[in-house]
């Protein structure tokens, strides 16, 4: 009956998550541990969808139901998703979820702003559920920010420290009834390590145990290498023949995976549990773990499970009570787990956490990496006591490096979770054992591929900026990497050519540029309309055509006035009258500031390679969302006017629709005078930062990571842009190719 009982609450939990898996589907961005996508964020990739108040309200019902549908996964990656989404809403003051809520707050209204708050958030999230607080500001720097100062560091500390003595406030509040008693710091506690007094001849850890410790990193590097190497596999196979099908096969999915999970976790507990007898020696630990102020002792969570009086269930012990009571188990129970179930179970474990991670369900990895690796620790302390000998060992101490070792095998974090690992267990010497297990761990895993959130990362094809390039890379220089075709406009620029330059195209800024540099300062002054800079003489345009032809072979030359002469002397024989149609052609084109291009068509091909590579002079860069706030609102003037008729927007008013502006396809083009023309000098930025196209590329990348930049002109030593760099110019596998093709080329 006692089987039947728990058989129909495990199923019956798995058609609760059933039901439940579908909150993924209203918010795709909320399934998984949510660390990918914040590393993402705070990278400076942003993500639709990432931090929105209904992906929070997703991650945390999903999380609930498929952590209570039994389900291998933890609910911490998903905290520290849910942290970041706070921090980035609540200083907002507005939801787009509920529009009702807004606030007229004019404060950090910037991407800088943001990302800041969305740190802060992160590592509230871990201060949360580790209790660790430095851990938590600690992994916002190692494994999130990629833009960080000093002034940041203590506002994040100050934010970590506030999340764990809230959480410590309410759940010591609500579990013993003392308020303000501060006796449980974080959602997962490891408990208080200490030998029983008893025996003497116990030590926590000594000098020799540390061969053993570097062992084991190297074995948990291996074991995290295999397990990312298997999800791997695991999550390409899912988006070849999982995602493209309909959503309810994501569902199918979730719920063939809970079954399957209760079917092993039943068969494994019945099948190849061991029935053993209960030792007063198991009592050691009770002690330890009412200092913690936990209400049930570590003893009150064996399972018999089928089991004889006085005897209980080893492998039901670990499969049947929550992951953090099995932690608890591995850490602080001695000489009740046999070498066989210990095997058996870091199998088990290791394959349907590995299977778990990625189905589209909110889910984290952390707790089931320190539950799998707790196992395989405890596993080495009973074979090293009963094959080697070696009685003094602590069979804690070996668990808890077990699971540091296959945790850091994983992920390849290593200060962070070390501070985190030792916040948890209270217990400052454990610091210098944990710091070497995960070195070792991550230079064994690194040596066969990536940590497991940068490989989801790579999977999803974002343009993750790692801290550095590589020193081989210093062979390519910024006119090697960048974007020779640039789609640009002018300082004055017809509201028609606008339209078109947004609607045909998807990027986020634009250079200001002009042609003519004899009429360039009464231009930029605004007396001269765009129709009077386009009267070039026929020798001028020409001369530019061809100097450009041979910029275009190269990508490295400079339009200097040594190449201007050179093109002068031979005027005569570059200019057939043949070449009168194309002269011709290119003045019409040049009436409106910028071709007029169909939605179907690309500038590339629309225009010729004398239009695509002639001389620009650079003036500053200026966003889509500045030139779409501008025809939304109207700021325009008539050839009739001046452009010191044009309205003037203020700052506040130019931000008022941040983070979410305005939509050049929800534009209504018949309130607009495609005639009129849009001065858009007061609003770009005049002074971005620029490269040299002989920049080395270590320098480009340390500067466009350092300073946050989405675009980095490169302009020669006349002052004319040349080309443009972004995120994707930037990528390892971009600069790999990239730097193929200069072998070539030698």
């Amino acid at each position: 009956g006692c089987f039947l009982c728990s058989l129909m609450r495990y199923f019956w939990s798995a058609v609760k998550l059933m039901q439940h898996s579908s909150v993924s589907f209203l918010q795709p961005v909320a399934a998984g541990s949510g660390i990918p996508e914040i590393k993402c964020y705070l990278n400076g990739v942003k993500v639709p969808g990432v931090v929105r108040l209904r992906t929070v309200v997703c991650k945390a019902m999903g999380v609930l139901f498929s952590v209570a549908g039994g389900l291998f996964v933890g609910k911490e990656g998903p905290m520290i998703h849910s942290g970041a989404v706070v921090g980035a809403g609540l200083p907002q003051f507005q939801s787009i979820s509920l529009r009702k809520i807004q606030f007229n707050f004019p404060y950090f209204r910037s991407d800088r702003d943001k990302r800041d708050f969305v740190s802060a958030g992160a590592a509230a999230g871990v201060a949360a559920a580790f209790g660790a607080p430095i851990g938590g500001t600690l992994f916002s720097l190692e494994e999130g920010s990629s833009f960080w100062n000093q002034g940041l560091t203590w506002k994040v500390l100050f934010c970590s420290m506030a999340a764990t003595f809230t959480l410590n406030f309410f759940r010591s509040g609500i579990q013993f009834g003392s308020w303000g008693s501060f006796q449980l710091p974080g959602l997962l506690n490891f408990g208080e390590f200490k030998c029983s007094e008893s025996d003497k001849k116990c030590h926590l850890w000594t000098a020799v145990d540390l061969g053993f410790f570097i062992l084991m990193g190297i074995i948990g590097g291996l074991l995290g290498a295999t397990f990312n190497c298997l999800n791997k596999r695991l999550a390409k196979y899912r988006m070849r023949n999982v995602h493209p099908k309909p959503k309810l096969v994501r569902v199918l999915e979730s719920l063939l995976v809970s079954l399957t999970t209760t079917v092993v976790v039943f068969v494994a507990s019945m099948v190849l549990g061991e029935c053993r007898q209960m030792s007063s020696t198991s009592h050691s630990g009770n002690d330890t773990l009412s200092l913690q102020g936990m209400s049930e002792d570590v003893n009150s969570s064996i399972k018999t499970f089928f089991c004889p009086n006085e005897t209980y269930n080893d492998m039901a012990t670990l499969f049947f009570n929550p992951q953090e009571s099995a932690i608890l188990q591995l850490f602080h129970q001695d000489g009740t787990f046999s070498p066989v179930t210990l095997s058996l179970f870091f199998l088990l474990y290791f394959l349907l956490s590995c299977w778990t991670y990625g189905i589209s369900v909110p889910s984290g990895l952390f707790v089931p990496s320190l539950l799998c690796g707790a196992a395989f620790g405890r596993l080495v302390a009973n074979l090293l006591k009963s094959y080697i000998g070696l009685d003094h060992i602590y069979s804690g101490t070996f668990a808890l490096i077990g699971a540091a070792a296959f945790l850091g095998g994983v992920v390849r974090m290593t200060i962070s979770l070390t501070v985190i690992l030792i916040e948890s267990t209270n217990e400052i010497t454990y610091g210098l054992p944990i710091m070497i297990t995960l070195m070792v761990a991550k230079w064994t895993g690194d040596f066969f591929n990536k940590g497991i959130y940068d490989i989801h990362v790579s999977l999803r094809g974002v343009p993750l900026l790692e801290w550095e390039t590589e020193v081989e890379m210093d062979k390519l220089r910024a006119s090697d990497i960048m974007e020779p075709n640039l789609t640009y406009v002018y300082p004055h620029t017809r509201i028609q050519s606008l339209v078109s330059i947004l609607r045909t195209t998807v990027h986020h800024a634009f250079p200001v540029v002009t042609e003519n540099r004899g009429n360039e300062r009464e231009f930029m002054k605004g007396n001269q309309l765009i129709s009077n800079n386009i009267k070039f003489k026929k020798s001028s345009i020409l001369t530019r055509a061809g100097e450009q032809r041979k910029r275009s072979q190269s990508m490295k030359s400079y339009p200097s006035s040594e190449l201007r002469n050179m093109c002068d002397e031979h005027i005569a024989t570059e200019e057939p009258p043949e070449k009168e149609d194309l002269l011709q052609q290119m003045l019409e084109r040049r009436y409106t500031p910028y071709p007029n291009l169909y939605p179907d068509q690309s500038p590339s091909e629309e225009w010729t390679m004398e239009e695509r590579f002639r001389p620009l002079t650079f003036h500053g860069l200026i966003l889509r969302s500045q030139l779409v706030t501008l025809l939304v609102r109207g700021v325009c003037y008539s050839e009739s006017q001046s452009s010191a008729s044009q309205p003037r927007l203020s700052h506040a008013e130019m931000s008022e629709d941040y983070p979410r502006y305005p939509d050049i396809h929800d534009l209504d083009l018949t309130l607009l005078n495609p005639r009129m023309i849009v001065d858009v000098t007061p609003y770009m930025n005049p002074s971005p930062f620029t490269v040299s196209p002989n920049t080395h590329v270590s320098q480009v990348f340390n500067l466009f990571r350092t300073m946050g930049l989405r675009h980095l002109p490169v302009v020669n030593a006349v002052g004319e842009i040349v080309g443009i760099i972004t995120r994707h110019n930037l990528t390892h596998e971009f600069l790999q190719a990239r730097l193929r093709q200069h072998y070539q080329t030698i």
